[in-house]
């Protein structure tokens, strides 16, 4: 059996390929190249792909950046702090999901492959309407019949909290992989510490009670002790 992981380089789309290993012997990402700010989503998601062992193939679709209206895609500033229940923030991307996932589909049709996954979640996100389970299980029936063939959209993650999916990842045993990705809304290595994206993801880390390996790689080996004076 196979799988096709829409994949991004950052901790939810590197914790449901670890998901996807774990299931199918076949596993396959796809990652898109959508004009996004921060190229360095593409660096990571070739690293993590190699790390895991999988092809990673990088589809073109500039047509998000050309649209504008999201500071993921130009020159908007981020907001600091997760936003409020109701409120879509600017990192919101119109249409990104549904997009994304339709050209996953297609890749997966030409290889005969039925199973996509994707690490869209509904209980600790940003407030972006295609990462519910309403938009994944109208999607899926679009897919099926737009292209007559029997997919499945799974959202391992759809449910869980960002602790819960840190803790799921130590039980498939490659929290490794988390050094190598990227997650940061501003692009920032060491991570900014202050965008939603690192809000959510450091609470996860927080709240499972585990280290999270992207802050010890990217800050570096620590600088040994200085030699006593004499």
């Amino acid at each position: 059996m196979s799988a096709v992981v829409l994949f991004s380089g950052g901790q939810d789309s590197t914790t449901c390929l670890a998901w996807a290993q774990a299931r199918w012997s076949n596993v396959q990402c796809v990652a898109i190249d959508y004009g996004q700010r921060h190229i360095i989503e593409l660096d990571c998601a070739r690293k993590v792909a190699t790390a895991a062992g999988v092809n990673l193939a990088i589809v073109p679709c500039d047509s998000l950046r050309a649209l504008g209206g999201s500071s993921l895609t130009g020159t908007l500033t981020v907001p600091s702090g997760v936003p409020a229940a109701g409120i879509i923030p600017n990192t919101f991307v119109p249409g990104r999901n549904l997009m994304f996932l339709t050209i996953a589909a297609a890749f997966a049709f030409q290889r005969g492959i039925t199973e996509l996954v994707t690490g869209v979640c509904q209980t600790d996100f940003s407030g972006y309407p295609d990462c519910r389970a309403d938009t994944m299980t109208a999607l899926q029936a679009a897919l099926r019949a737009g292209m007559d063939s029997p997919f499945t959209i799974h959202t391992p993650l759809m449910f869980l909290t960002k602790a819960q999916s840190v803790l799921l990842m130590r039980e498939l045993g490659r929290l490794d992989l988390l050094a190598l990705t990227h997650t940061c809304y501003n692009g920032k290595i060491p991570p900014c510490g202050i965008c939603p994206a690192c809000l959510l993801r450091a609470k996860g880390f927080a709240e499972a009670g585990l280290a999270d390996p992207l802050i010890a790689a990217s800050l570096g080996p620590a600088e040994p002790p200085a030699a006593p004076s004499r």
